[in-house]
C-alpha cells in the first residue's frame, strides 16, 4: 500500500493565455500535493471519484505518468469531473469560476465501494486531506471520512490536515465550516494551515494564535504558512520561526501552499527535523511560484530541493 494517501478532487482546468485562448490542464489542491510527494520519491496514492469520460481517462493517465497509485480512484459511469476556469485581470490577480456541483468526487464516501477506499486510507502511513476535501462531502460522507480517520489513528497513521478554507465551497456558512474543521482537527496529528485562511475563518490575530488554537484540539505538529513571512513551526513542544531563505517576485502563486506541504511532509517522512522540513517546503514552493500553473514541469523543479 502507498505510504501516503491524498484525498480530494482533481478537476479540469481552463486558463486563459496571453493570446486570449484557453489552455486545458488539470488541478486540485490535494492532487497537486500528491504529485509533488510522488516526485519527491514518496509512494503516494490519490483517493477520489471520477467519471468514465475522456477527461477522467486523461486525469488517470496524468496520475500514472507522475507515479501516483490510482487503486483508490472510483469510476462512476455517466459522470464527469468538475471544471474550473481561471481569468486574470490587468494586475495579474486571478479569479476562479467553478462548475463542480455534480462532480463524482463529492460522493466518494457514499458510493458503492467506499469501504474499499477507506481500507486504503487506514493501511497508509499518512492520510493527507484539506479543508477543500471536507467541503465536498455531505454530512453522511463526512461522518464516514472522519470515522476512517479515527481507525487510521488507531493504526498509527499520520493524519495530515491543510485547512485551505474557501468560503464559496461552504456557501459562506462559516459556523458549519468551523464545526467541521474542529471535528477534523480533533482527528489530526499534523496541521499545515495558511495564516490568511485561519484569520478569515477563525479571526486569528497572528500565526502564534493559530498554533495556540489548533494545539487545543490535540494536534502535536502545526506549521502555519505565512507567504513571504515564512512559516511558524510547532513540534515537540517548541515553536520556531523558519523564514523564507530567498524572496522572489512570484509569476503565479497558484499551488504555493500545496507544494510547501509536499516538501514538508516528504522531508518529515524521510526522518528530517521539522525545521529542515520547513526549509524544504519553502524551497519547493519558491520554485513553483516562479512558473505558471500549480504543477510545474519536472525539469523546472529539478535542483529546487535537495530531497
Amino acid at each position: 500500500m502507498a505510504k501516503v494517501v491524498s484525498v480530494g478532487e482533481v478537476m479540469v482546468e481552463l486558463a486563459r493565455g496571453n493570446d486570449g485562448r484557453f489552455g486545458q490542464s488539470f488541478g486540485g489542491d490535494t492532487f497537486n500535493t500528491a504529485v509533488y510527494l510522488a516526485r519527491a520519491g514518496i509512494e503516494t496514492a490519490y483517493a477520489t471519484a471520477l467519471g468514465d469520460d475522456v477527461f477522467s481517462a486523461q486525469i488517470l493517465a496524468l496520475a500514472a505518468s507522475e507515479g501516483l497509485v490510482t487503486n483508490a480512484v472510483v469510476a462512476v459511469p455517466g459522470r464527469v469531473p468538475g471544471l474550473y476556469l481561471i481569468t486574470t485581470d490587468d494586475r495579474g490577480e486571478r479569479t476562479f469560476h467553478y462548475w463542480r456541483d455534480s462532480a463524482p468526487a463529492r460522493v466518494l464516501f457514499e458510493l458503492e465501494g467506499w469501504q474499499a477506499v477507506a481500507e486504503k486510507l487506514v493501511e497508509a502511513q499518512a492520510v493527507y486531506f484539506s479543508g477543500i476535501t471536507l467541503s465536498l462531502y455531505s454530512n453522511t460522507g463526512l461522518g464516514r471520512f472522519l470515522a476512517t480517520l479515527e481507525v487510521a489513528a488507531e493504526r498509527g497513521a499520520w493524519r495530515v490536515f491543510d485547512g485551505n478554507f474557501r468560503p464559496r465551497g461552504w456557501q459562506n456558512d462559516l459556523p458549519r465550516a468551523r464545526m467541521v474543521f474542529a471535528e477534523a482537527l480533533k482527528r489530526s496529528s499534523m496541521a499545515l494551515p495558511t495564516f490568511e485562511d485561519e484569520a478569515l475563518l477563525w479571526g486569528d490575530a497572528s500565526p502564534e494564535a493559530t498554533i495556540a488554537r489548533i494545539t487545543t484540539f490535540g494536534v502535536k505538529e502545526v506549521v502555519v504558512k505565512n507567504g513571504a513571512g515564512g512559516a511558524l513551526v510547532h513540534a515537540d513542544g517548541q515553536t520556531i520561526a523558519v523564514p523564507v531563505e530567498r524572496e522572489v517576485l512570484p509569476v503565479d502563486t497558484t499551488g504555493a501552499g500545496d507544494s510547501f506541504n509536499a516538501g514538508y511532509l516528504a522531508a518529515r517522512l524521510k526522518g528530517e527535523s521539522p525545521e529542515a522540513a520547513a526549509r524544504a517546503g519553502h524551497a519547493l514552493a519558491g520554485a513553483v511560484i516562479m512558473h505558471r500553473g500549480a504543477i510545474i514541469p519536472r525539469a523546472a523543479q529539478e535542483g529546487a530541493v535537495s530531497h
